[in-house]
C-alpha cells in the first residue's frame, strides 16, 4: 500500500511545468522590455537594442555602437478557482481554494554588444527562458494532485552576427543553460495526517541559437530564429515523509530526472509605414510535443520507476504590435496576442490549469540623449476558463474551474558608448 501511495504522490510531485507566464507552457517572453511592449511581435526583425542577442543574433549587425542593456519584468499572476470539489471513495475530501498560489516573480535579463568592424558584431547575453513558480495553500483541497513548485533556467549566450552585405546577416551563438526545481505534494495517507514526497534537482547543458535577417528596405526587414531544444538529466534527491503506511519508505533517496526544453522558431516582419509609425507582425512555434512523460529514476529498491503521462502537443503564438515615433526622445508601442497552450482537457491538471491565452501591452521608450534609452511596459493576460477533472484511487478526485489572468511591468536601460 505504501508504495502505491508514494508513487501516485510523487508522480503528481514532479509533473509542476507550468506558470502564468506570458508565454505558453513554462517558457517565458520576458527577455526584453523593448518587445514587451508590441507583446513580442517583431522580436526576430526589430533589432533595436541589445537584447536583440536573443530575439536574434543576426540583428546585432545593425547596431552602429558598443551597447549595455539591463533590465527585469515582474509578473503577477491572479487564479479564480470555483465549482471545487474533491473526494476519495465515498468520503469529501476538505480544503480551501484561495487560488494564491503564483506569487509575484521577478525576471532579470542583461546584455552586451560590441561591434569588432563593419561586418562582425560580439554579443553576450544573460536571461530566463524558463521558468515557473507556485505555491497552493497547505490547505488546498486538491493538494493530493499539487502543491509546490519551482523551476529556473538560467541562460548565458555568446554570440557572433556577421553581415554579409547592406541586405543579409546571420548570427549565431551557443547557450549555456543551468536547470534548478524543487517539487513537492501532499500524500494521502489514510487513517493518519498527510505525508509529503519533495523531489530537487539541477543540471547544466548546452545549445544554440541561430537567426538570420534580411532588409529588403532601409525601412523594411524580415527575420528568423531558431532557439534548439535543450537536454536536462537533473541529479537530485526524492525526500518521503509519513507515518502509518509511509513509515516504511520514508526518507532520502537519490534521484534523477529526464527533461527536454523545447525548440522554437520565431518569424517575423518589421515595416516602416511612416516616418513615424512602424508595424511589427510575427508568429512562433515550439515544439512542444516533446514532453509526453515525466520519467523519474530513484536508487533504491524501495522506491519504483515513475512515468507520468503528459502528451503535450505543439503550440502557435501570433503577434501583432505598433510602435510611434513621437520625437527624438520618445516612442511609444502598443501590440496584441494570442498564445496557444499546450495541454489537453483530458490530461490538464492542477499543476498545469493553462489554457489558450490573449495578451495586451503597451510601452515606451525614452532617449534623453543619443547615448542612453529607458523603455518600460505593461502587460495584461487573460486566459480562458478551463476545467481541471483530475481522478485517482489513491489521491482521490479533484474538479475545479479556473479562471487564469496576469499583469506584467518591465523596465530597462541601454547605454551606448
Amino acid at each position: 500500500m505504501s508504495k502505491r501511495l508514494l508513487k501516485t504522490g510523487l508522480a503528481v510531485a514532479i509533473t509542476a511545468t507550468s506558470g502564468h507566464g506570458f508565454a505558453s507552457g513554462f517558457a517565458l517572453n520576458e527577455q526584453s522590455i523593448s518587445g514587451m511592449g508590441t507583446s513580442f511581435a517583431g522580436r526576430s526583425s526589430s533589432a533595436e537594442d541589445a537584447s536583440t542577442v536573443f530575439g536574434n543574433p543576426a540583428g546585432m549587425a545593425r547596431l552602429k555602437r558598443e551597447e549595455v542593456y539591463v533590465g527585469a519584468a515582474v509578473i503577477h499572476a491572479q487564479s479564480d478557482i470555483s465549482r471545487a470539489s474533491a473526494n476519495a471513495g465515498p468520503a469529501t475530501l476538505a480544503g480551501s481554494n484561495d487560488g494564491d498560489m503564483v506569487p509575484s516573480t521577478g525576471v532579470p535579463m542583461g546584455y552586451y554588444v560590441k561591434p569588432l568592424d563593419d561586418k562582425v558584431a560580439f554579443g553576450l547575453g544573460v536571461y530566463v527562458p524558463f521558468g515557473l513558480m507556485t505555491d497552493y495553500e497547505r490547505t488546498f483541497q486538491g493538494r493530493y494532485h499539487a502543491d509546490k513548485s519551482y523551476v529556473r533556467v538560467i541562460t548565458v549566450q555568446p554570440t557572433l552576427s556577421y553581415r554579409f552585405n547592406e541586405h543579409l546577416s546571420v548570427g549565431f551563438g551557443p547557450t549555456f543553460n543551468h536547470i534548478e526545481g524543487e517539487l513537492s505534494s501532499s500524500l494521502l495517507n489514510p487513517g493518519n495526517s498527510d505525508g509529503k514526497v519533495r523531489v530537487k534537482g539541477d543540471d547544466t547543458a548546452v545549445g544554440f541559437n541561430l537567426g538570420v535577417l534580411y532588409e529588403f528596405t532601409p525601412g523594411t526587414r524580415a527575420g528568423i530564429t531558431y532557439h534548439s531544444r535543450v537536454k536536462y538529466e537533473l541529479e537530485g534527491d526524492t525526500r518521503v515523509s509519513g507515518n502509518g503506511a509511509l513509515a516504511a519508505i520514508a526518507g532520502k533517496y537519490d534521484a534523477n530526472l529526464g527533461l527536454t526544453t523545447p525548440e522554437s522558431v520565431d518569424m517575423s516582419i518589421t515595416h516602416q509605414l511612416t516616418d513615424a509609425l512602424t508595424l511589427h507582425a510575427g508568429s512562433t512555434w515550439t515544439r512542444w510535443s516533446r514532453f509526453k512523460e515525466i520519467r523519474v529514476e530513484n536508487d533504491s529498491a524501495a522506491l519504483p520507476v515513475i512515468v507520468e503521462e503528459q502528451n503535450w502537443h505543439d503550440t502557435w503564438a501570433h503577434a501583432v504590435g505598433l510602435s510611434y515615433r513621437l520625437n527624438p526622445q520618445w516612442t511609444l508601442r502598443t501590440g496584441i496576442a494570442v498564445d496557444q497552450s499546450p495541454t489537453n482537457n483530458v490530461d490538464r491538471s492542477a499543476r498545469v490549469p493553462s489554457g489558450d491565452r490573449t495578451i495586451f501591452s503597451v510601452g515606451a521608450g525614452w532617449s534623453p540623449n543619443p547615448d542612453m534609452t529607458i523603455d518600460v511596459a505593461y502587460s495584461y493576460l487573460q486566459e480562458e476558463s478551463v476545467d481541471v477533472n483530475q481522478q485517482s484511487s489513491t489521491r482521490g478526485d479533484y474538479r475545479a474551474r479556473y479562471n487564469n489572468s496576469a499583469h506584467g511591468l518591465g523596465a530597462s536601460l541601454s547605454y551606448r558608448f
